[in-house]
């Protein structure tokens, strides 16, 4: 019969093996520089050569990159999934903005309703821990750094769902909304209302993950998406309503 001796596994593929991992799980980011050759080959137990071979076969592949003078890092294109022309597509099209909050209201509270079932402990002191943060720079009136941690937060409990699927997917759609391609999030914590109101909502949302109640973690995050959607809305909607006040002045004093 055809067998063959098991060959023991090539320690660079192990190597391979485990930091494709961190990068499937989202514990290695996208941009993150990983540790110097030196300290790396310790703390995987393995020879320099051995490492160096394993980060040219993932180097090889799009998923670390070497930068001279810098170190080796995570490939920056694994953190986009959209064309550029795509991107320009959802930024020119309010149905596109809306879309999105649905589409983030569906995945957010399946994400949470998972994370108070199956989070680890140190899933949900990550989540606390960002809430508190968010806490400190609603009280310094700093709303850059509110849309910051409003980020942040949305998806420590996206890591805590543990489906690795939907944290690559939704990491992404956070890139853009970072870079403001759906809507100016700081302008919602510029509003005095409106800032307290989305405390309220994320103190919820925190309260109920602490106390692992999915289907009340569930609620309160769509509750939350809902409010977003509703806000901006009516933002649109003034805004609108403003341009054409606008014409129709200039119509009559022309």
């Amino acid at each position: 019969m055809p067998f063959e001796k098991v060959q023991p596994e090539k320690l660079s593929l192990a190597v391979v093996r485990q930091i494709e991992r961190l990068i499937l799980r989202g514990i290695l980011r996208p941009g993150e520089r990983l540790p110097s050759e030196r300290e790396l080959s310790e703390r995987l137990g393995v020879s320099r050569p051995s490492l160096r071979e394993a980060v040219a076969d993932l180097s090889e592949r799009g998923l670390l990159e070497t930068r001279a003078g810098a170190g080796i890092f995570v490939t920056e294109l694994l953190g986009s999934a959209f064309s550029g022309t795509l991107v320009q597509l959802f930024a020119s099209h309010d149905e596109a903005v809306f879309d999105y909050l649905s589409f983030r209201r569906d995945m957010e509270g399946l994400a949470a309703e998972r994370a108070a079932e199956a989070g680890t402990e140190s899933d949900l002191k990550v989540i606390d821990t960002l809430y508190t943060r968010m806490e400190a720079a609603h009280g310094k009136r700093n709303p850059a750094e509110e849309a910051r941690l409003d980020a942040d937060f949305h998806l420590a409990i996206i890591e805590a769902s543990h489906n690795v699927i939907m944290l690559h997917m939704m990491r992404s759609m956070y890139q853009l909304l970072r870079e403001g391609v759906f809507y100016n999030r700081q302008v919602m914590f510029k509003q005095r209302t409106t800032r307290e109101a989305l405390l309220d909502q994320h103190r919820s949302i925190n309260a109920a993950l602490q106390a692992r109640d999915s289907a009340a973690a569930r609620a309160a995050v769509e509750a939350h998406l809902s409010f977003v959607e509703d806000a901006l809305f009516a933002d649109r909607k003034a805004d609108r309503n403003e341009a054409i006040a606008r014409q129709r002045l200039m119509r009559e004093e022309g």
